[in-house]
Formats: structure tokens, C-alpha cells, sequence
């Protein structure tokens, strides 16, 4: 497994942005699909974003289709989540995920996951 270490996240008032990015460890992250979920207290953790490993290929929860943008770098082994016209309802702890078995296994039950970084947005 890969290790997956979050940074991005904070406070901003509906209708601004953000972008958080995952910087990941391991020999094999560059060929794994990678993620975002999130979760608030009380609730399931829900997916929000995957890209493949080639990085042509995305799939968003419709929820922040046309409001969040998902990109990878390998040669820094990063992911990044843009986030832009937040809501309050995107208030939740952000976590970066990856699995090797591709985009549907990332979106369903990845198996890495990080540590998480919160994102509060205020009306």
C-alpha cells in the first residue's frame, strides 16, 4: 500500500475555493488510481472524485460535477482536488484514497487511505 499524507484544507466562505493536494509514498502510487472522499460527522464517508492511473480518465459524484476538478502530477506523485464555488454542504473531512486495481475500485472500496484534512465552508 501506499502512504497518502493530505494538505490543503481550511475555512472559506461559500463561493470560494480551494485546493487541497495528497502527496503519496511508494513504489507503485504512479500506477494506481487515485481519489478523494469525504465525510461528515455522523454519516458514511461518501466518494467525490477518482482518476486513473494515466490520469485520462475521471469520474465525480455528481454532487460537484462543474465545481471540483481532480488532476495528477507523477513526477511529484501528487494528486490534487480543485475546489471551486464552495458550499456549506461541502463541509466535511477530506480523504485521499488509492488502489491499484483502478478507477472502479477507487470509487467503490479503496483500499489506502489518508489521514484526512477538513474543509469547513460558512454561509
Amino acid at each position: 500500500q501506499v502512504q497518502l499524507v493530505e494538505s490543503g484544507g481550511g475555512e472559506v466562505q461559500s463561493g470560494g475555493s480551494l485546493r487541497l493536494s495528497c502527496a503519496a509514498s511508494g513504489r507503485t502510487f504512479n500506477s494506481e488510481a487515485v481519489g478523494w472522499f469525504r465525510q461528515v460527522p455522523g454519516k458514511e464517508r461518501e466518494f467525490v472524485a477518482g482518476i486513473n492511473w494515466s490520469g485520462d480518465s475521471t469520474h465525480y459524484v455528481d454532487s460537484v460535477k462543474g465545481r471540483f476538478i481532480i488532476t495528477r502530477e507523477k513526477d511529484k506523485s501528487t494528486v490534487y482536488l480543485q475546489m471551486y464555488n464552495l458550499k456549506p454542504e461541502d463541509t466535511a473531512v477530506y480523504y485521499c484514497v488509492a488502489d491499484a486495481q483502478g478507477l472502479w475500485k477507487v470509487v467503490s472500496n479503496p483500499i489506502s487511505w489518508g489521514q484526512g484534512t477538513q474543509v469547513t465552508v460558512s454561509s
